[in-house]
């Protein structure tokens, strides 16, 4: 089966309080981004640990990255082709779907792009809590229109971090306090999100990075306290948000 969820942000509690109960063997968790990479050490358990904890596994883990990784050692690990396309193999099951590229799985073609800009960068310190790589580069946006160029404008899946421009929009106005309609430093990735919606025909869009679950227009869909079925978007479990 393949599932999906939201911003996990190195919790271990939400790991394996929420998510581990969910998948059996020969099951596929994608992450919409934040999934942590070097932040997980915590608890006393190490990352690698956590890592080599989750590789004794039966199931795969897959993420986009989000504005929450260390870019520095996410780029560090090994790339390998899987499911026809490129990815960081941070271990056999667990890897990172890389900005633009495309996948066939279970009959289906997923589309990943992560990214997003960090809002509380002013409370953080570059190179240690947050990085550059954060914000895709002109060569990734470049790469991703060739990709949905070569699909023919048509995938089945698309996964992000944020959304597009307008979604957001759309998503603020729901939720009036909490989320912004328009942040200047993202709006080139928003801007090309919206783009990749109007000319891409696809049957499910997921993003996570604003931290609630909604239901959206276009066949769009906010995750994040949720785990749900990937192509029918059916949720399989739901909690409230956890801190650790």
């Amino acid at each position: 089966m393949l599932y999906v969820t939201g911003d996990l942000h190195a919790m271990q509690r939400k790991w394996f309080e929420q998510i581990e109960p969910v998948l059996a063997p020969g099951d596929t968790l994608f992450v919409c981004g934040d999934f942590g990479v070097g932040f997980w050490g915590t608890n006393g358990r190490t990352e690698e640990a956590f890592f080599d904890t989750l590789a004794a596994r039966d199931y795969t883990v897959a993420f986009v990255d989000g504005n929450h990784e260390n870019f520095d050692r996410l780029n560090a690990f090994p790339t390998a082709l899987w499911h026809g396309g490129r990815v960081h193999l941070l271990r056999p099951n667990l890897v990172h779907l890389t900005r633009g590229s495309l996948y066939q799985l279970d009959g289906l073609r997923l589309f990943a792009f992560g990214g997003g800009y960090s809002l509380d960068r002013a409370r953080r310190v570059e190179g240690v809590s947050w990085w550059p790589q954060e914000m895709p580069s002109a060569q990734e946006y470049c790469r991703a229109r060739q990709t949905l160029q070569q699909a023919g404008g048509q995938v089945d899946v698309i996964l992000t971090h944020t959304a597009p421009s307008e979604t957001i929009f759309y998503l603020s106005s729901l939720h009036r306090a909490g989320i912004r309609p328009f942040v200047p430093e993202e709006q080139e990735l928003n801007a090309f999100l919206s783009e990749v919606q109007q000319h891409t025909a696809y049957q499910h869009w997921y993003f996570g990075h604003f931290h609630t679950d909604d239901e959206l227009w276009r066949r769009q869909t906010a995750v994040f306290s949720t785990v749900r079925e990937l192509l029918s978007g059916r949720i399989v479990r739901q909690w409230e948000p956890l801190e650790e």
